[in-house]
């Protein structure tokens, strides 16, 4: 069903530490955790100031601005900075791991996408999620959310809310709608 999401899907919510870092070189397929000759390394610091430096851009454009940071195989990496709530988002073909770098946000994921529209390959936006099922996010907790799963970002007024993204393709690319 266009823009509904995955109903009833379980978002696994980690705490950082090396077990999680495994279990994502796991989940990205990583063969004795490098998937690539070269292998790259982001501490929080520098994480953080990668995110402060998007401020401008949020605050010129709709609140929200992201970069990538770097391209592989079967996954690439953002850091993204918010200054408001973001809209509905459901991604048909790849998963997101968030790490929160600072800040704090409700996120709301499952239930069904109010107003959907197609803005990309198997990429669905919308106002809101309605129905949808609130987790707490603060800086160093992970989430996964899998493709397919209608989710969004809510943050309290006048906070900032920063994250680092893997995004996961999980999916063959779904035709435009």
């Amino acid at each position: 069903m266009r823009g509904s999401g995955r109903e009833g899907e379980k978002i696994m919510k980690l705490k950082p530490g090396p077990a999680v870092l495994a279990a994502t070189a796991m989940c990205l397929g990583i063969p004795g955790a490098a998937q690539t000759v070269k292998v790259d390394q982001l501490t929080q610091a520098q994480l953080a100031r990668k995110a402060q430096s998007l401020a401008a851009k949020a605050e010129a454009g709709d609140g929200s601005a992201s970069i990538k940071l770097a391209d592989y195989p079967n996954h690439f990496t953002m850091i993204a900075y918010r200054e408001k709530s973001g809209g509905a988002e459901v991604h048909e073909n790849f998963a997101d791991f968030f790490l929160v770098v600072n800040g704090s946000a409700t996120l709301i994921t499952g239930g069904k996408v109010q107003n959907p529209r197609t803005t990309g390959l198997g990429e669905i936006r919308g106002t809101a999620v309605q129905g949808g099922t609130r987790q707490a996010l603060k800086k160093g907790d992970v989430v996964h959310i899998p493709a397919g799963v209608s989710h969004q970002l809510l943050l309290p007024k006048g906070k900032t809310f920063s994250y680092f993204v893997i995004k996961v393709k999980e999916q063959e690319l779904a035709p435009a709608r």
